[in-house]
């Protein structure tokens, strides 16, 4: 007898808003909110509230509240400080409780953020002030910041873009960047945060979409690959949740959505951000349900990743 996937796999999704009803009803993982979905407060809180009363399983209600120029509510309040400018003007601690003092109020329980990336390349056209530092130690330390003020107020923070986006000389939101540096200089600077937030026991990692040549020689995005998602789960130790970026980027975008998403299990990933709730996006989850039922090895990494997810929605929701 097939035993039905379809919760188990829609629980490691989080979508966009727009048509997400019926996804929500089929167990839904969750919800990603963008600046366009922002009204104002009360129409925020109604929206959640909305979300969370139609959701078969507790939901993941997410955003990416950075500070700086990636907040997402601008229509609410005026944006802050860049995390750079925030850590190195010493406000840092402030600002972060701030935000997730806002968040927890209006109904949020997952941010985005921190970026713990290295911005070793000036020139970075997509990370830049959205990084603490150019030096690891220094971003290992404002991510603490940003970390503990997440918790403190019932945020669940999620750190990005492993394995470190900080070198990258391409916008992975418009192609797939090409990281070059050896597995001992990845280590030693951009890695660095992400083997030390794992050892604070962080809740969630957000995989990247750029190839890094030290994992694969062949071009694999590093959100798709076995051996950068293995390295996290096997010398690194984590035992979180694992989340690509939004999968509508160009950096993923070749593959095609169903084939990418199989790719991202077998890799070893938990989760995936589909900002385009849209009909094809909620056909293809449909597919990967039956393509599930019908691969033992899919079936059991499918289950193996609902019960992290579950695990942490216990924890913290």
């Amino acid at each position: 007898m097939i035993i039905s996937m379809e919760k188990y796999v829609y629980q490691m999704f989080i979508l966009g808003l727009k048509n997400v009803d019926e996804a929500l009803k089929k167990g839904l993982g969750g919800v990603i909110f963008f600046s366009k979905d922002i009204k104002n407060e009360e129409d925020l809180k109604k929206q959640i509230e909305d979300i969370k009363s139609k959701s078969l399983i507790p939901p993941f209600i997410s955003i990416d509240q950075e500070g700086g120029r990636v907040e997402r509510t601008e229509a609410i309040r005026p944006k802050r400080l860049s995390a750079r400018d925030a850590f190195h003007k010493g406000c840092l601690e402030e600002q972060s409780e701030e935000i997730s003092k806002e968040l927890a109020k209006w109904g949020f329980n997952l941010n985005f953020a921190p970026c713990i990336d290295v911005n070793t390349n000036p020139e970075n056209p997509i990370i830049g002030e959205r990084s603490f530092s150019n030096n690891p130690d220094k971003v290992i330390e404002g991510a603490d910041i940003f970390v503990g003020a997440s918790r403190k107020y019932g945020i669940i923070p999620c750190v990005k873009h492993y394995p470190g986006h900080g070198d990258a000389d391409k916008d992975s939101h418009l192609t797939l960047p090409q990281i070059t540096l050896p597995i001992e200089e990845m280590e030693d600077v951009h890695i660095k945060p992400f083997k030390h937030e794992i050892e604070n026991n962080i809740e969630m990692i957000m995989a990247a979409h750029l190839h890094c040549t030290c994992f694969d020689k062949e071009v694999i995005p590093a959100s798709l690959s076995k051996n950068a998602i293995g390295y996290l789960r096997n010398n690194l130790g984590y035992k979180g949740v694992i989340i690509s970026d939004d999968m509508v980027m160009k950096g993923v975008e070749a593959y095609g959505r169903l084939e990418a998403c199989i790719m991202g299990i077998k890799a070893g990933l938990d989760m995936f951000i589909f900002r385009n709730s849209d009909t094809e996006t909620l056909n293809m989850i449909d597919e990967l349900v039956k393509a599930t039922e019908n691969d033992n090895s899919l079936r059991e990494r499918v289950m193996n990743s609902y019960e992290r997810i579950l695990a942490l929605k216990k924890r913290s929701l």
